[in-house]
């Protein structure tokens, strides 16, 4: 059986991934035509909105490049309509100019995956096209995996995890500061959850879904993810992605549907001003605030390119200050008495995964 798999992933390295791109200006599907066969893709180019949804709708497509401004229909009601019967084609969307494009929440409520302005110059579209490839060639194997071993669930659990901890690995060689992040981030969200007395699967859940929670930064460009310079508000955008597209690349796994919500929705705030899909208070998974938790403190305790640690006793006022904001209060009321009183228990878990950044 795993030698079919392995013949099955063999075959997706020659597979030529197509792309549809639709604009109502024919010069610049001209350009891109040119431009993604060159890099080897199977491109098809339309300019009416309505054609387009029509064809997705009868032919497989891997990755959508979508016009904002169009006519007769802009290009949020394309995704609109396209999301009614596919759920998994990715989709990059292209304004002519960044105040023209939609704002961030509707791009994020309708599972669009990123978006570019428009340019002579193709390089920057080029590395969010790499990127979305990469989410899409990981889905397909999880998926093939799952066709392979849905009869024997241990080995099917066991295949997912071994992938995924490789998907892991690759994203902590794209970005320094990932390494040991995500295994701090488990094991302070076990120690919170333990503190709440949760059961033994919501803690597995737990450590699971910490170590895995930044999976979707596969799909953010290393030169977004390496730069130590401020980043630009776009850049920001793209990082701001990386729930959404972890939660993209684990759905088709359904040993994997417990860990989604912290994957997806760790960046909420209980406020409700976090992202992607700005829920509030319990609206929020309970384990995903929990996480959220976790995450934050790592952040604050980690050394990073621009400062160095931050002194605890500044960060247990910070949870403090932030409880009914960012932080559900009892979480953070949790958290802050293994601070207090358990505190060798954090320095082991930094001691295990030391921050080498």
């Amino acid at each position: 059986m795993r030698k079919a798999i392995q013949e099955e992933l063999s075959q997706e390295n020659n597979y030529k991934y197509k792309i549809i791109a639709i604009d109502d200006e024919r010069g610049i599907l001209d350009s891109l035509s040119i431009f993604l066969k060159r890099t080897n893709y199977d491109f098809v180019g339309i300019t009416d909105p309505i054609e387009g949804i029509e064809r997705i709708k009868k032919e497989h497509f891997d990755l959508l490049l979508l016009d904002f401004m169009m006519t007769p229909l802009h290009g949020d009601d394309v995704v609109q309509e396209i999301r009614k019967f596919n759920k998994e084609l990715y989709i990059l969307l292209l304004t002519g100019h960044k105040d023209l494009a939609p704002p961030l929440e509707t791009i994020r409520r309708l599972d669009i995956q990123g978006y570019c302005e428009k340019s002579d110059k193709f390089e920057q579209l080029l590395l969010l096209i790499e990127s979305g490839i990469k989410s899409i060639s990981q889905m397909k194997e999880i998926k093939k995996i799952n066709e392979q071993l849905k009869e024997s669930k241990d080995e099917l659990e066991k295949a997912y995890l071994d992938m995924i901890q490789s998907l892991r690995y690759a994203v902590e060689a794209k970005d320094p500061y990932t390494r040991g992040h995500s295994d701090r981030v488990s094991e302070f969200a076990v120690l919170i959850g333990r503190k709440l007395g949760l059961p033994d699967n919501e803690i597995r859940t737990l450590q699971i879904g910490g170590l895995f929670h930044d999976i979707g930064k596969i799909g953010v460009p290393d030169n977004i993810l390496q730069k130590e310079a401020k980043l630009t508000d776009d850049e920001y955008s793209q990082i701001k992605n990386h729930p959404s597209i972890g939660a993209h690349i684990l759905g088709e796994a359904e040993v994997f549907k417990d860990i989604i919500p912290i994957v997806k929705h760790h960046h909420e705030r209980f406020d409700g001003n976090g992202y992607p899909s700005k829920l509030k208070g319990e609206e929020i998974p309970f384990l995903a605030r929990i996480t959220a938790v976790a995450d934050s403190f790592d952040a604050m305790t980690s050394k990073r390119s621009y400062r160095g640690a931050l002194d605890i006793q500044f960060v247990k006022e910070e949870i403090e200050r932030c409880k009914g904001t960012q932080f559900d209060p009892n979480i953070a009321n949790a958290f802050l008495e293994i601070l207090n009183k358990e505190y060798y228990k954090i320095e082991e878990v930094q001691t295990k995964f030391p921050n080498n950044f």
